[in-house]
């Protein structure tokens, strides 16, 4: 019985082929790997050359805002007295327009009472009771107040409507890194608090305020 002949040198050129092509591939997916680098969302490094960039617009923008409300900022009761007398007069004088109602700067000392989601309700002398006001101590915070409580950051300094919101976003975790996480906020209640921050005039007597200062007596 004769022995089967040898396979051709096209077939053994056919069976290697995959095992070829495959372990190029591998080696083609590590060298990928290797030269992938990765970055953190928000960073520098994550936006294209040109490109907007929240995080360091944020770093160096709110130390700017925070002095400016500091500086303008209104005592909580003669705020409350003003806008009770008339609230147009009280927007002329201490307010800022904005797309919907008016932003306010304002300062008091007041207690902290009972906190919800982070939101902590405040009395302060010489505001009447009938004037509900609430910080935000965070984990979460929320709204656009800081960034338009000036009025010198405008949308026609960004690009677009997503750049403009990312503004205010930005500066909202600094208000968090800078601010909130110098002081223990699951524990307020009971204590007197200093806070510098601004808020929104929408619903009458109901005053949300975001902080960019707050002191813990």
């Amino acid at each position: 019985m004769s022995a089967p002949p040898a396979p051709s040198s096209s077939r053994r050129a056919t069976v290697r082929s995959p095992l070829i092509f495959g372990g190029a591939a591998v080696i083609l997916v590590i060298a990928m790997a290797l030269n992938v680098k990765v970055v953190k969302l928000g960073s520098e490094a994550a936006a294209p050359p040109g490109a907007f960039n929240p995080q360091a617009y944020g770093q160096s923008t709110f130390p700017k805002v925070q002095a400016e409300i500091e500086k303008r900022a209104v005592d909580a009761a003669t705020l409350a007295a003003a806008l009770a007398q008339n609230a147009d007069d009280a927007a002329k004088k201490y307010g800022v327009p904005a797309t919907i109602g008016t932003e306010y700067m304002v300062k008091f000392t007041g207690v902290a009472g009972k906190q919800t989601y982070g939101v902590y309700y405040v009395k302060i002398p010489g505001v009447p009771d009938g004037v509900t006001v609430r910080v935000q101590m965070g984990p979460a915070v929320n709204g656009t107040a800081v960034r338009d409580a000036t009025g010198t950051i405008t949308f026609g300094q960004f690009t677009n409507q997503i750049d403009y919101q990312n503004a205010g976003s930005a500066l909202n975790n600094e208000i968090k890194t800078q601010v909130l996480s110098k002081i223990d906020t699951k524990t307020l209640t009971g204590k007197t608090i200093s806070v510098v921050g601004a808020f929104q005039y929408v619903v009458p007597n109901s005053w949300l305020i975001t902080p960019v200062m707050v002191e813990v007596k």
